[in-house]
Order: C-alpha cells, then structure tokens, then sequence
C-alpha cells in the first residue's frame, strides 16, 4: 500500500476547510476551553495582556490585509486608530449612542479616511507611499493634539464603559469575553475576505500588479478597496482601546504604534491571518520579558539597576524587525507551519 504525504491538499474541499484534521478539531476545542476558564483561573494581569493582545489582532490583521496581502506599505495605521477611538469617544460623550452604534462608526469613518488617503497613493509604492502614510499619520497627531473641542487636546478623553443591557463591562475580567467574541468574528470575516475573488485580487496585486492589470483586475478599485478595509478594522481596534482604556490620550497614537504595528505583522507573518494573531501576541508580551530580562540583567551588573524604560522596548523591536527580516522573513507562522509538516509527516523526512 502506498504512503501518501499530507503535506499538500488534493481537493479544493481540503484546501477551503477551517479544520483540517481531527487533531487540529481537538487542539481547537482545548484551546477555547483554556480561554474560557482563563478569567477564572488566571492572574488579572494577564486577562489584562490578553484583553490588549485581541486589540492588537485586530489592528494588526488590518495591516495585514493592506501591507501583507496587497503590499501596499504603511506607516499611518495608528492614526485610523486614532480615527476610530476617539470617533466612539466622541459619539459616546456627546450623543450617548451605545457601543453597538458607536464601534460600527468607528471603523466606517476610519475607513472613509483610508479610502481618502488611498486614491491619491494610487500610483505610489514602496518608500513613496511610506513617506505619504508616515506624513499622515503626523498630521492625525496634529489635530489631536490642537483641536482641544473635539478631542481634548493634552488632556484626553473619559470614555464611558460599555453597557449591555445595564449590566457594565467597566474591569477587565467582564471585557475579557465580549473582546474575544468580537476579535474572533473580525478575525472570521479576514479570513473569508482573503479567500474570496477580492483576497485573490489583493495577492495579485502585491506579487505584480501590472500582470494583475492585464488579466483584468482594477487596481484602483481594489488598492482603495484595501486600504478601506484595513482601516476599518484599526478604527474599530481604536473604538475598543477606548473602551478598553476608559481614557485616551494623544502619546497613544504615536508613529512608534505604527512601528509596533509593522512589526507584529513581520514577527508573526505577512500575508497570514494567523501570522497576524502571532505577531500581535508575541509584541504585547514581548515588554514583560524585556522587563525580566533587564531585572535580571541588573543582578549581574549592578550599573544596569533602575536603567529599564520604554526606550529598551524601543531597540527589541528595532532587533526583532532585522533578525526576522534576515532570518526568518516568513515570521513566526512559517516556523508554525513547518512544525505542523514535521508532525504530520513524520517519522519521514519529506
């Protein structure tokens, strides 16, 4: 009898399933179970870094779908952050319209703004189009900072917490599942929209978008298209940083979020939707062994004692973007990936 590999599919039935095997069925189930029992067993703390990690799925799939997927480089995320955190903010202080309406708004004015700043980099990439979105975001920083009415200026914003059914969402522990729900479903439609006619589209245009032209692909419609849809999701990541933070303030959306941004996305994957869950986790939690580290580092040599700010998350990140870049380009999906092969297909080699 024959041994077959199963490191290929066969079928486009195969190739389309969300769950592949029965072991991926299993590890799924485990996995939502721990999620479920985390607010109840685990430190607050770390219910805390989770409730930031789905923050930062959220944006970072964003960014994925513009830079990873379309290759259209940006250095502007954080301010359709921005856009969309103190669009909820001021709809919730102002109007007092519920959550429900509030992060749907969110993510459609940030979109609005993308779509803006997407027709006149239409025909720009690469540094080009860095320099135009970085430029962006600095003049986002601006208005934030300067129009003291609507987004009060250097002193922030108080946010009002969620509220369903009276019932208010104001610790940590009691956002802990309505971000998950709402992470899992924005992660749902990313996924879904990759593998659809406009997910194919996107990857024509980043692996050649004058061959995409000639077979018939708009790339106009489809590059504004991109940038809409990435945006929507940062404004909707901003609408729920300010629920989350219950205060937001301007050094919140600062060009060093955009980095940060960028860089989950390298860490964890470009042009991969769980790429992007990887990468997110992996920098928020990044900072909490950097902090051990120089703890550690200061028992060695003492001049080291009481050295440790955010400028040394500042340098890792820096470290982290070169060596995956140079090492390891496909980033923490693609070492992912070669050990789900080397699982399914040992004891072979191939």
């Amino acid at each position: 009898m024959p041994i077959r590999s199963k490191t290929f599919n066969e079928s486009y039935y195969e190739d389309i399933k969300l769950f592949r095997t029965i072991w991926i069925k299993f590890w799924a189930v485990i996995f939502v179970a721990a999620l479920a029992l985390l607010p109840y067993i685990g430190d607050p703390y770390f219910v805390y870094l989770v409730n930031l990690s789905c923050l930062a799925t959220v944006a970072a799939v964003g960014l994925n779908i513009l830079t990873g997927y379309t290759g259209l480089i940006s250095l502007g995320h954080a301010a359709f952050v921005a856009i969309g955190a103190y669009t909820a903010a001021n709809l919730a202080n102002h109007l007092g319209t519920p959550f429900w309406i509030n992060l749907p708004a969110a993510g459609l004015i940030a979109a609005v703004a993308g779509a803006i700043v997407g027709i006149p980099c239409l025909r720009l990439k690469g540094l080009y189009l860095a320099m135009i979105t970085m430029s962006f975001g600095v003049m986002v920083e601006y208005v934030v900072i300067t129009w003291e009415g609507l987004t009060g200026g250097v002193r922030g914003m108080s946010v009002p917490a969620i509220s369903i059914m009276g019932y208010k969402l104001s610790t940590d522990e009691r956002l802990y599942f309505f971000l998950i729900a709402i992470t899992a479903m924005l992660l749902f439609a990313a996924n879904n929209i990759t593998r659809t006619r406009v997910g194919r589209a996107f990857v024509a245009i980043r692996d050649r978008d004058i061959a995409a032209e000639a077979i018939g692909v708009n790339l106009t419609y489809y590059k504004v298209l991109s940038f809409a849809i990435s945006s929507f999701y940062a404004g909707v990541a901003g609408g729920l940083y300010a629920y989350t933070m219950r205060h937001i303030h301007p050094d919140h959306f600062t060009l060093l979020l955009s980095i940060q941004y960028i860089t989950m996305i390298i860490v964890g994957g470009m042009g991969s939707i769980v790429g992007s869950i990887f990468g997110a986790v992996f920098i928020v939690v990044a900072p909490e062994f950097i902090k051990l580290f120089a703890q550690s580092s200061a028992r060695v040599f003492p001049v080291l004692e009481g050295r440790y700010d955010e400028e040394w998350n500042i340098a890792a990140f820096g470290l982290l973007i070169i060596l995956f870049l140079i090492f390891e380009p496909g980033g923490l999906y693609s070492i992912w990936n070669r050990i789900k092969i080397g699982f399914k297909n040992w004891p072979f080699t191939y």
